[in-house]
């Protein structure tokens, strides 16, 4: 079927979140959940004595899955009320069951609970993606456990690291986004049976005024979606409270995903490290020879508008006034699906990168040994008052070759010869036999490469076992700008 290029289409589905992710937040699942809803509510209020009938449970379930979307449109446009309308298409589906659907209930019993229902299994997709994406950095991170690099402080040259060390900043991070998500996946509740404005009035009635039923009604309710509890306390809607919570993990997510694609970006310039780039992939319209890191680029502009949705939660939680205001609703709209197709998008693209990450050692090796010298000369400082010199003297003697060089590699675009300096001058001649060994790049690096082991074995390998049979999946990356 030829595609429909005459309307907007929205880049997150068109272009860069999964199937799985786009069908979670599909008008298909929503109303299906609502309808879930129906059936539950009907279900639990027949257990606990309400005149519902075994037919009428029946009948709706047979009618579940058949939504005229047409018919609900058109009641939609005249009642200008979505619930209500797709009330009245259900209805035509199970007639019989047409006195008792949304039997007490408020359109916020059938929004909240089947929308909350679709955020926890968002939550729980977007946690197996990240823990895919740490076990592939983690390999990576194993791999150059030991190949010293340069690092960076004010992206200016510091003392050295080691590659795979600099990959744990990055699965650090993931792993307390990954442990964010995992929290908030148990401690999610439900918004459950409330009425109108949470007093349960409707349903007291319903009971005739017998609270135990209520409440366990509003028990068994949030039990048979697999909620541990729900919210005591609501207005119509559940506190929105939660939902910042919920957006504030996925925009600290989306820094995660921005502060590595970025470093990527950095490393690619200096291009000791780069991102997958395909057979026919073309990096410019008009230079030919560029590798444009594009992959971290997106990573980066979809990280910073994940980032930047979280004030918008906030917001809408200040703006609840007293027992609900509808300003909400058009909103949540928009922002829960975009959030988390955005992050669906963004971590398809961070497991592509990771598992095809180009790492040049002969480049790094050479940038290493440029700074190289400048970063030995506290070693050699110690070296020459071990051999008997003053600290003092051996400090001033090498901070004038070590200015003397500066000018030479700043002013001159010459190689450093700080070392070459250091040979020459007599006074260092007591460790001119230990240069080697001091410049030496293994001796930088401390504990880099225990401290990979360490990490991987005590923190990421054992919370990476919940997720043993989804770590191998693969995923494909399609290259639209």
């Amino acid at each position: 079927m030829a595609r429909d290029t005459s309307t907007y289409q929205h880049p997150l589905q068109g272009r860069y979140s999964s199937d799985a992710m786009k069908r979670l937040w599909s008008e298909d699942r929503i109303k299906f959940g609502w309808r879930d809803v129906w059936i539950k509510l009907a279900e639990i209020q027949r257990e606990l004595g309400l005149p519902i009938t075994e037919e009428q449970i029946a009948a709706m379930k047979a009618g579940r899955d058949r939504i005229d979307f047409e018919l609900a449109a058109s009641w939609e446009k005249k009642l200008k009320h979505d619930v209500l309308a797709h009330i009245k298409a259900f209805a035509k589906e199970c007639p019989i069951a047409e006195p008792i659907i949304h039997l007490g209930a408020t359109s916020c019993t059938v929004t909240d609970n089947a929308e909350l229902v679709i955020i926890r299994e968002a939550l729980v997709l977007i946690a197996a993606r990240i823990a895919r994406v740490i076990y592939r950095l983690s390999n990576f991170a194993k791999q150059y456990r030991n190949l010293p690099t340069l690092a960076f402080t004010h992206f200016q040259p510091a003392q050295p690291t080691t590659v795979g060390r600099r990959a744990c900043i990055w699965i650090q991070d993931l792993m307390l986004d990954l442990e964010e998500f995992q929290r908030l996946i148990k401690s999610l509740r439900f918004r459950g049976i409330k009425g109108t404005t949470g007093t349960q009035a409707s349903f007291l009635e319903l009971f005739d005024g017998d609270h135990e039923k209520v409440k366990e009604l509003d028990r068994r309710f949030t039990e048979s979606f697999d909620f541990e509890r729900c919210f005591m306390i609501t207005g119509q809607t559940y506190t929105r409270k939660q939902d910042t919570a919920i957006l504030q993990a996925l925009a600290s997510f989306g820094a995660s995903v921005k502060k590595m694609a970025t470093d990527l970006r950095l490393l690619a310039h200096m291009k000791e490290i780069e991102e997958p780039f395909d057979k026919h992939q073309k990096g410019s319209s008009a230079m030919a020879y560029k590798r444009n890191p594009m992959r971290s680029e997106r990573g980066c502009g979809i990280g910073r508008f994940l980032i930047n949705l979280a004030p918008n939660a906030l917001q809408t939680h200040a703006e609840q006034w007293l027992e609900r205001s509808l300003d909400d609703s058009s909103n949540r709209r928009i922002v829960f699906a975009e959030a988390f197709l955005a992050a669906d998008a963004i971590l398809l693209i961070l497991q592509n990168v990771s598992e095809g990450l180009v790492v040049y050692p002969k480049l790094i090796a050479k940038h290493l040994k440029e700074e190289l010298p400048f970063m030995a000369t506290e070693n050699i400082i110690a070296a020459m008052v071990k051999a008997g010199g003053s600290r003092q003297e051996a400090h001033e003697r090498i901070a004038h070759l070590s200015r003397k060089a500066s000018r030479r590699v700043k002013e001159q675009g010459l190689d450093n010869n700080l070392i070459q300096l250091i040979r020459k001058d007599k006074y260092f001649a007591p460790i001119h036999r230990h240069l080697k060994k001091l410049l030496d790049p293994d001796t930088f690096i401390g504990r880099a490469p225990e401290q990979v082991d360490d990490f991987l074995a005590a923190e990421v390998f054992p919370s990476l076992v919940a997720y043993k049979d989804l770590l191998e999946v693969d995923i494909k990356v399609e290259l639209n700008v």
